[in-house]
């Protein structure tokens, strides 16, 4: 839980540093350029010759999943909303985690229909004033489709691990990394206009913190503490973060300062719906454990 704990606290910061300091850059650059930051960090510990050629492509595709699509979807919804609501998007995460480790398993409970729905009205609780507009909704898809790539990919690596718990993971992590990389390079290769492309000096000092730390650091612990825990945990843990980086979003980031008269309490009343779906998922998890 200690790794868990950690990297909570870290992520915490990235939701305002990415919503601010990098506000205008590319989302699909940003996310090729820390991913390669965290392949960096980790390529001189790679043992290739530890595990086979078939796992060596299955970590390239859980690291192309869990790194890469998820990075490129939750970087391009900062360009619709603000970070303390993609903060707030992004607590549906163990909810997705618990499910998916049902599926792999051939289970399912009907709670996750409840849980669906209340995440949806949360989510129009939020911002809506009469109709909810179409960047909401859009940011709000974009932070499900990430949320449901992260947690796919831990899962994955998590059962993986189990079953290859012989080996270091500083010696296999950079193949995620990799795998994390390419595919968000493709993405940047077609949709980066690199006609307007502008990045300041502060901004790459907010990018290598973000790729070398709370990517490559924060990823690799993550996953380590993933394997040491259960998937309750693990799903709880997702959650961890969200409180935390709405404070630093709001307050520490100054957002606080350009929300509407009652944003404050739909934010409260919406973060309370999506909260009670979680809480539903969670209490589904333990009942079944």
């Amino acid at each position: 839980m200690i790794y868990l704990t950690i990297v909570s606290l870290i992520w915490a910061f990235s939701f305002g540093l990415i919503g601010n300091a990098l506000a205008g850059v590319d989302s699909f650059l940003i996310a090729t350029i820390r991913l390669g930051c965290a392949s960096l960090l980790f390529i001189p510990f790679l043992k290739v010759d530890v595990i086979s050629v078939r796992d060596r492509v299955r970590l390239l595709l859980y690291g192309a999943v869990q790194f890469g699509l998820m990075y490129s979807l939750y970087m391009r919804a900062f360009h619709y909303i603000p970070s303390h609501q993609v903060a707030i998007f992004s607590i549906l995460t163990p909810v997705y985690v618990v499910l998916i480790n049902d599926i792999r398993q051939s289970k399912f409970s009907w709670r996750y229909l409840l849980v669906a729905i209340l995440s949806v009205v949360g989510a129009g609780v939020i911002k809506a004033k009469v109709v909810p507009s179409g960047d909401i909704w859009t940011g709000f898809m974009l932070m499900q489709g990430a949320g449901l790539a992260f947690a796919f990919g831990q899962v994955a690596y998590r059962e993986w691990k189990h079953n290859h718990h012989q080996l270091n993971d500083r010696n296999v992590f950079s193949l995620l990394t990799i795998g994390g990389t390419l595919c968000a390079a493709c993405f940047s290769a077609l949709f980066t206009d690199r006609s307007t492309l502008e990045i300041n000096s502060d901004q790459w000092k907010s990018i290598l913190y973000l790729g070398f730390v709370a990517s490559g650091i924060g990823f690799f612990l993550w996953n380590k503490g993933a394997t040491q825990s259960n998937p309750g945990t693990l799903a709880a843990f997702n959650n961890a973060v969200v409180p935390l980086a709405v404070i630093c979003s709001l307050f520490l980031f100054g957002e606080i300062r350009n929300i509407e008269d009652g944003a404050l309490l739909k934010l409260a009343t919406g973060a309370i719906f999506i909260f009670g779906a979680v809480m539903i998922a969670q209490f589904s998890s333990k009942v079944k454990n």
